[in-house]
């Protein structure tokens, strides 16, 4: 099982086949991750555990225990702890590609942030040949 270390948490994949993945998200308390966006995924969150701020183009809501939001793909959105107790969402993703890769990044609390004009690994590997 994939499982990843970051700044503000941990991420396990619990799923994943042609077309989707299913990860469970840990954020920590008072921790966010980067205000980003994705070319080829969409996202649905729903929260298991603690309360989640949840950032989606120009709207801002809390998502409680057993309630969910969904990100559109080409949204840029945050997830954030606002809470005392680590998040725990669980996020189905879907879409043509769903490598970590596929994250453009426009502000981040841990200095993850592209420089202006770079290009994503992602976006440069799926470009059509001309």
């Amino acid at each position: 099982m994939e499982r990843g270390e970051r700044p503000w948490g941990t991420y396990t994949v619990l799923d994943e086949h042609n077309g989707y993945k299913i990860k469970r998200i840990e954020v920590m308390p008072g921790q966010r991750l980067s205000l980003q966006m994705h070319h080829h995924r969409s996202e649905h969150w729903i929260v298991v555990s603690g309360t989640a701020k949840v950032t989606c183009g120009e709207d801002v809501k809390i998502v409680n225990i057993n309630e969910s939001t969904f990100i559109p793909i080409g949204s840029t959105h945050r997830l954030e702890n606002p809470g005392v107790i680590p998040l725990v969402i669980i996020e189905v993703q879907s879409g043509e590609y769903l490598g970590e890769d596929d994250i453009v990044r426009f502000q981040d609390d841990y200095h993850r942030v592209e420089a202006p004009g770079a290009e994503s690994a992602v976006e440069a590997a799926v470009e059509p040949v001309v």
